[in-house]
């Protein structure tokens, strides 16, 4: 009865779009950093990560050095999600970035109505894709990226592949250290598998529907509350709309000590898949780079949890 209470007083708007959208892998958020910060980022995306979040964070870093960065991650169901990615900056207003996403887990046995346990086959699941960013400072205060991704999805014999885009803007205000963020990812043609499969009876079905890629508009503000030589606290609000679910709000903070450790939390409300995120990180120099040790843990809810790791290399 609660539910249904819930369910009449509490709106859903877009919830009935739940299942829509194929390609899911590519929604699964990157870096510790982010992460810990329940996803809230596009404002403040200024390191490699960017080229997941906001391609045109990549010129938004304070010192705009090359970076490496690679994040693993423990997702539900023994499932491992990896990124990896490396900007390279011409200038201080122009940068380009490379990146790989993998999506992968154990080789699954083949059951049938009459060999439910098993016929002794196994078959493979798996995504990945590659992006090629781009991103430009135009202004002091503004500047715009975009991500050109091939990705491919792998069920048995079947196959799925697509290109898509992602475009993304940064603004700071001039009020403060406020800033503005606006992006629009995943955006490009339906999508449907490739390949034949034997069914029952030796039919042959080889006819798939198509859906959307799992296209997401964002909007995000940041700004920095309090902020010192020693100490810095950042915190974050977006707004996401997915197109294959309800909008939800998510809230970020980090605590910055001497830019050398960090703490994170983040909470997203109206989300049915998670809320409540933390984390921290560790920044030290090491010979020739910088290195930035991040972790995240992200409450899954009903799925279980997540635990993220990323190491960010700045190069001198």
């Amino acid at each position: 009865m609660s539910n249904i209470t819930e369910a009449q007083l509490t709106a859903n708007l877009g919830g009935q779009r739940a299942g829509i959208s194929t390609a899911q892998f590519l929604k699964i958020g990157v870096g510790g950093r982010a992460t810990a910060m329940g996803d809230a980022f596009i404002a403040v995306a200024d390191d490699a990560s960017a080229l997941y979040w906001n391609p045109a964070g990549l010129v938004q870093g304070k010192t705009n050095e090359n970076q490496v960065i690679f994040s693993h991650n423990e997702w539900v169901i023994d499932i491992k999600h990896e990124f990896a990615g490396v900007v390279y900056h011409f200038s201080d207003n122009d940068a380009i970035g490379v990146s790989f996403t993998s999506l992968h887990m154990e080789d699954m046995p083949v059951t049938t109505e009459f060999n439910p346990f098993g016929t002794g086959e196994y078959f493979s699941v798996g995504d990945l894709a590659f992006g090629l960013s781009y991103s430009k400072k135009l202004t002091s205060q503004f500047s715009f990226g975009a991500t050109f991704k091939y990705m491919e999805s792998t069920l048995d014999r079947l196959k799925m592949r697509g290109v898509m885009v992602d475009l993304g803007t940064y603004y700071w205000t001039g009020l403060g250290t406020s800033r503005f963020a606006v992006t629009v990812t995943n955006f490009g043609n339906q999508l449907a598998p490739d390949g034949e499969v034997v069914l029952w009876g030796n039919r042959k079905k080889s006819d798939w529907q198509e859906f959307s890629p799992p296209t997401m508009f964002r909007i995000g503000f940041a700004l920095e509350p309090y902020m010192t030589d020693e100490h810095r606290v950042t915190t974050s609000i977006q707004l996401n709309h997915p197109n294959d679910n309800s909008e939800n709000v998510s809230l970020g903070a980090e605590y910055s000590w001497k830019e050398i450790f960090y703490l994170r939390s983040g909470y997203r409300f109206n989300a049915d898949s998670k809320d409540y995120t933390f984390g921290a990180g560790l920044k030290v120099p090491a010979g020739i780079a910088n290195v930035t040790v991040d972790y995240s843990y992200s409450n899954l809810m009903d799925l279980g949890s997540a635990h993220r790791f990323s190491i960010l290399l700045g190069l001198y």
